[in-house]
């Protein structure tokens, strides 16, 4: 079978996820056609199929290969609990500023997903909260954290940490490194014993 124009193997793919992840967080899931992505790409509506059998994979993809990405580059530093913290606190942000379209998508169309979907992502995610978690629980034990409920307190600090993304701006008032730094006293100072 003879390759779409402008459709190239080794380029095509790649830019059709990323036509979908920009049109997906600009318009929302539902509002994209596979008509759009591949105006988007520069081939015909049917080439996509040879990168993809629909949409929803195309969702749950970028979904699942964020959350993986971001767990393979999660590495931390030996030490206690506040080294543990302080550098899952500076990762989850210098990671997420770097991918805002992903971070939108993969909170904002978790109801798009086809039920199975949907468990594999929130597998990830709760293996991903689940290491802030232990880091809260090993703090609590060696009475380093004051945190009476620490699933409570994950949920809440990746809450806020996920949320620079709406409105950090680079060239902005703060840079990368400042917001680092005043997340980082902020989350200190709601879990550190007196």
């Amino acid at each position: 079978m003879a390759r779409t124009q402008g459709s190239h193997a080794g380029t095509t793919g790649p830019k059709v996820r990323d036509a979908a992840l920009r049109l997906f967080a600009r318009h929302g899931f539902a509002a994209v056609s596979m008509r759009q992505i591949a105006r988007e790409v520069g081939v015909q509506a049917g080439a996509l199929y040879l990168y993809t059998p629909d949409k929803q994979t195309l969702l749950f993809e970028l979904m699942r290969d964020h959350l993986e990405d971001l767990l393979a580059a999660w590495d931390p530093p030996e030490g206690g609990a506040l080294r543990r913290l302080e550098h899952f606190v500076r990762h989850h942000i210098a990671y997420h500023l770097d991918r805002p379209d992903l971070v939108f998508i993969a909170y904002m169309e978790l109801r798009n997903l086809s039920p199975e979907n949907f468990a594999t992502i929130e597998g990830l995610r709760r293996d991903y909260e689940n290491r802030l978690e232990a880091i809260l629980n090993e703090g609590v034990a060696t009475g380093r954290f004051d945190v009476p409920d620490t699933k409570l307190a994950t949920m809440a600090v990746i809450s806020m940490l996920t949320g620079v993304t709406t409105w950090f701006r680079e060239g902005g008032r703060l840079s990368r490194t400042d917001v680092g730094n005043l997340y980082w006293d902020m989350v200190r100072k709601a879990v550190l014993a007196a």
